[in-house]
């Protein structure tokens, strides 16, 4: 088969056995990617910048490979990083931001560092929406000033995106590389995921080290996986997690740490499964969305599942604030930024919110509401509005919400659309959230966001801390039954 035609929709393991075989090297996957970008992305501006060294690092692996050292499954894979995590090499970290547009880091953040010791190929950094979408309420997802508008492969230009790890959607959706690392505070994994017909892993809090990346919130933030099957989402969470000495949560809970996340793809699973099915949140859903998830219900029953149906979440009614996100922010940015290199313009909030009006040109397309919103806080974490929501969202999205109804039914996991409420219930309660395709929705509606609601669409499903081995099986076993994603048909015409 020819290496072109064969690298698109190649899973991991697909490349691991070539590798294997000596049909390929990892130095010519890096550049069949690297090709396909030139080819492709100057119509999704999925990517920043390219990493100029992916080639000779992947040059190095073959040479371990020939001597009979490899790592893992990740052993000389290309994967993209969204451009919020630390990498200390020649790639920039900027948050999409052109005040951070020459930001070096100084060293790898913890994701990073444990990629590059599985053996990955980190290839380049995505495009994101600017500062993980809290820059601007009118902000539209996937946009940076860096580079633009992030446009989705399966309509440039007509479908949305998803955010805010919108280039690391478009990217590994369009085949631009092997996988991608994401980051969500409430829906940025998950959201992209969805619309771009990926698997997608938002963590638990806790289970993926947040040293070394640029934060909205300390009680949200997490790094997580989007790739194209459930497999492949499964070996680069695996690879990501671990204790980290200078993220104290990540010491928590150790007896929950898994290396191995593959041993839980068991599409049978399903015949002993309990599903809850949360009505009160599908009702402003449009015919098309709703027929995806009736459609997906019924696969589940017929694969042996038990579907509870309804069911009630006590916290369904609860009117939820931006507290948490807004007070945290003004934090944890100037720790971030007080310790970035003295060069650089910006090393507060405050400095972001200065530089960007010195450079309203470039910057503020959107404006900056959200930054000067947050700018207005203490940065102290003392305020009682802020003590008072985190409380909320704890007790109310975890142990009064989605842990109650999960103990009343004894569910293994709640049943969403995509991005649809239940993975910010699971951002609030810091629990995991996992998305896998489940079908295209060739009509639409025009969303409160202002765009159209066709296109792929996700099921998702969200449990209990830590319970991503449940989660996992129920993908797995879904996407064996199904089958959705289909990649989607590119066009190498740039828009620029």
């Amino acid at each position: 088969m020819d290496k072109k035609t064969w690298i698109v929709e190649a899973t991991i393991s697909d490349m691991q056995d070539a590798l294997k075989q000596g049909w390929i090297t990892s130095a010519e996957l890096v550049q069949l990617y690297l090709e396909r970008i030139e080819l492709y992305d100057g119509q999704l501006h999925s990517i920043l910048e390219v990493n100029p060294d992916a080639l000779q690092i992947a040059q190095d692996l073959d040479q371990e490979r020939s001597a009979k050292k490899v790592r893992g499954m990740l052993h000389g894979i290309p994967v993209l990083l969204k451009d919020n995590i630390d990498t200390g090499d020649k790639l920039h970290t900027s948050a999409g931001s052109i005040s951070l547009a020459d930001s070096y880091a100084a060293k790898d953040s913890f994701v990073a560092e444990k990629l590059r010791q599985a053996g990955a190929v980190i290839l380049g950094k995505t495009n994101m929406t600017e500062w993980a979408n809290f820059m601007s309420a009118s902000m539209w997802a996937g946009y940076s000033s860096r580079k633009g508008l992030t446009l989705n492969p399966y309509g440039p230009g007509e479908l949305f995106i998803g955010g805010s790890s919108s280039g690391s959607g478009a990217a590994v959706a369009a085949n631009l590389a092997a996988a991608a690392i994401g980051t969500e505070t409430s829906g940025s994994i998950i959201s992209p995921s969805s619309q771009n017909s990926l698997v997608g892993i938002k963590p638990t809090m806790g289970l993926v080290s947040r040293s070394g990346i640029i934060p909205i919130t300390y009680t949200q933030d997490t790094a997580g996986p989007m790739a194209r099957t459930v497999a492949d989402a499964a070996i680069l969470l695996g690879a990501i997690t671990g204790a980290d000495d200078q993220d104290e949560v990540t010491n928590i809970d150790p007896q929950h740490r898994i290396k191995d996340y593959t041993e839980f793809l068991d599409a049978g699973y399903l015949k002993q499964a309990r599903i809850g099915i949360p009505r009160h949140y599908y009702k402003h859903l449009d015919r098309d969305r709703l027929d995806i998830v009736e459609s997906a219900i019924q696969v589940l029953r017929e694969q042996g599942a038990v579907i509870i149906d309804p069911v009630d979440l006590p916290c369904q009614n609860t009117k939820w604030d931006a507290n948490v996100l807004r007070y945290e922010f003004k934090k944890y940015v100037n720790d971030y930024l007080a310790n970035v290199d003295s060069s650089l313009p910006v090393h507060s909030l405050a400095d972001v919110i200065a530089y960007n009006e010195a450079h309203a040109d470039r910057a503020l397309k959107y404006g900056q509401g959200t930054l000067i919103w947050a700018e207005e806080t203490s940065g102290t974490l003392t305020e009682q509005e802020y003590l008072e929501s985190r409380q909320k969202n704890r007790e109310m999205a975890g142990t009064r919400g989605i842990d109650q109804v999960l103990q009343e039914f004894q569910l293994d996991a709640l049943l969403f659309l995509g991005n649809e409420y239940g993975p910010d219930l699971a951002a609030r309660a810091g629990y995991p959230s996992i998305t896998v395709p489940g079908g295209y929705a060739e009509n639409g509606v025009i969303a409160p966001g202002g765009y159209m609601t066709k296109g792929p669409q996700g099921i998702t499903f969200i449990g209990t801390a830590y319970s991503e081995p449940v989660l996992i099986k129920l993908a797995y076993g879904f996407e064996q039954a199904t089958r959705h994603r289909v990649a989607p048909k590119l066009s190498s015409q740039s828009s620029e």
